[in-house]
């Protein structure tokens, strides 16, 4: 993680988040002071943690809280007072928005912001793994689509449909993706 949105109507506020995060890993950080700033600043930048500091100028915060976890996958924590954190709470918390109350301690601020990187490095590692479960998905769907196709069209059976797509890719030096698209760009044209 190297880049953070903080979004706080009031530059001490900003001051104190961003010198608590400066002692951590993030190397850009990117304030605003108002939901409307930092709307624009999610269509032309990607962040890895956005901290709102509610209540904003234009906004209570939740809103844009919500907005940001539908765009992003960022990380968000969203401050709020304590005699409304758990009507904001339950408002976010099904997408993913860690909501902490004011006034924050630095310790507490600093073990959030840790959960919330970890927290988002283990989401981020297995939606990486789904991804490649899902070309090995792909992958598998081709083949059989192919071995279906040499069914088909040259009388094989399963295994010699197999056996020939196997045969073919290691002849040719290719994935049996690349031979199983190859053989349906033949027969399915």
């Amino acid at each position: 993680m190297d880049s953070v949105l903080i979004v706080s109507n009031t530059n001490t506020t900003l001051g104190i988040i961003s010198d608590m995060l400066n002692v951590g890993t993030f190397s850009r950080i990117t304030t605003t002071q108002n939901c409307a700033e930092a709307r624009r600043d999610l269509i032309d930048n990607t962040f890895d943690l956005i901290i709102i500091d509610s209540p904003l100028p234009d906004e209570l915060g939740d809103d844009f809280a919500l907005y940001a976890s539908e765009q992003t996958d960022a990380g968000i924590i969203l401050i709020v007072n304590s005699n409304i954190l758990a009507d904001i709470s339950e408002n976010v918390e099904d997408a993913g928005v860690f909501v902490l109350p004011k006034p924050v301690s630095p310790e507490f601020f600093y073990q959030a912001v840790k959960l919330l990187v970890a927290s988002r490095r283990r989401v981020m590692s297995l939606e990486d793994e789904n991804q490649k479960l899902q070309k090995k998905i792909e992958e598998i769907r081709l083949v059989d689509r192919a071995k279906c196709v040499l069914i088909q069209y040259l009388n094989m059976t399963e295994p010699q449909a197999h056996r020939y797509i196997e045969k073919q890719a290691m002849d040719l030096r290719q994935s049996r993706l690349v031979t199983a698209e190859n053989i349906l760009k033949t027969y399915e044209n």
